[in-house]
């Protein structure tokens, strides 16, 4: 996009997510520095520069040591989001498998960005001219999770609304986006997720206007978002089980997995609502092993007097020492980890 139209663009985008309630923050790569937010005049510095490299994973150390100006590709502004502690992506459209790709190997790196990194990425699909079957395939792989965004599962085609494949999964709002990505961030998936926006039937084939919908888009998730991370952990339905001590709890408390093993009876707060490991010291159970386990022998000595070669004889302090040291920490073999409940 030439200068002026480029800047006007970013401005109007950043004033759409502002009035919509979420902080905007342009990336880039200025003179070397990562930046997260720039501000007015480094957007006017970066609309008319020269020289300015596409900046994917690959190309941020070589940027940065050379001190030089890089655009970041979805997969470089993932990285910079991650580090600056960004939840919520915007961007037009995201890279694919290319046509012929499964002989050619040329994936774009947003792909594997997107399967190691939990951000959301709101866009409007890859664009007609790269397989979208390819692509939806590798993101599975890569366990990301691909959701159309309205009223249809149709996976929508950039400048079109339909590809002729459908997303794995639908999300209707921007509320029910805000909470799969809650759900998403709870289960510690580290694995991103595609919201992808059909551009409006009036606006086909109008990149402005569509970066513009996804902005909206974009923004009333994140407010969303942020919402479900201030709401109080009792009143939160997307707490898994139950916050530590009673009444209502703070935005601090401890977060517990819910589980219908409970060892031991009596235990304060048992049945399926509780948690696993309940924190109480004088609580009867047994050795719980995580993992596996594995069996040895450990033998205890009751005589003085241990037979050696046909003859007996008495062992050696230093030895009795030692088979008692042993007896105590018992075997380690294997890798295991236990823990164990005293009662």
């Amino acid at each position: 996009m030439p200068f002026p139209q480029n800047l006007e663009t970013a401005k109007q985008v950043e004033n759409i997510i502002r009035d919509r309630g979420a902080i905007p923050a342009t990336i880039a790569i200025l003179k070397g520095q990562l930046t997260v937010g720039l501000s007015e005049e480094q957007l006017s510095y970066l609309a008319q520069a020269r020289g300015v490299v596409k900046a994917s994973r690959r190309d941020l150390a070589p940027i940065m040591a050379e001190k030089l100006d890089g655009a970041t590709t979805v997969a470089g502004t993932i990285i910079a989001a991650k580090l600056a502690d960004i939840p919520v992506f915007v961007t037009g459209g995201i890279g694919g498998v290319h046509r012929h790709g499964e002989k050619t190997l040329d994936i774009s790196a947003d792909l594997n960005e997107l399967g190691r990194s939990d951000t959301l990425v709101v866009c409007s699909g890859v664009k007609s001219i790269l397989d979208i079957g390819r692509t939806l395939e590798y993101l599975e792989t890569q366990g990301v999770c691909v959701c159309a965004f309205g009223d249809s599962s149709e996976f929508p085609a950039f400048y079109t609304r339909r590809s002729g494949h459908r997303a794995p999964h639908r999300v209707a709002d921007a509320a029910q986006a805000a909470r799969l990505l809650h759900a998403a961030r709870t289960l510690r998936l580290s694995s991103g997720t595609v919201v992808a926006v059909p551009i409006p039937e009036e606006y086909a084939m109008d990149d402005i206007a569509l970066i513009k919908n996804n902005a909206k888009v974009g923004a009333d998730i994140a407010v969303e978002f942020k919402k479900l991370k201030n709401v109080d952990n009792l009143e939160n339905a997307f707490n898994i089980g139950s916050a530590k001590g009673g009444g209502k709890g703070s935005g601090g408390s401890a977060r517990q997995l819910h589980t219908s093993c409970w060892r031991g009876a009596g235990v304060r707060g048992g049945g399926d609502d509780g948690p696993l490991f309940c924190g109480d010291e004088n609580a009867a159970g047994d050795v719980l092993v995580i993992g596996g386990a594995n069996v040895d022998r450990t033998y205890r000595l009751k005589e003085d007097r241990v037979q050696v070669g046909g003859r007996a004889a008495t062992p050696p302090p230093p030895l009795r020492r030692r088979l008692a040291s042993r007896l105590l920490a018992g075997s380690t073999a294997g890798s295991s980890q236990y823990y164990t409940r005293h009662g």
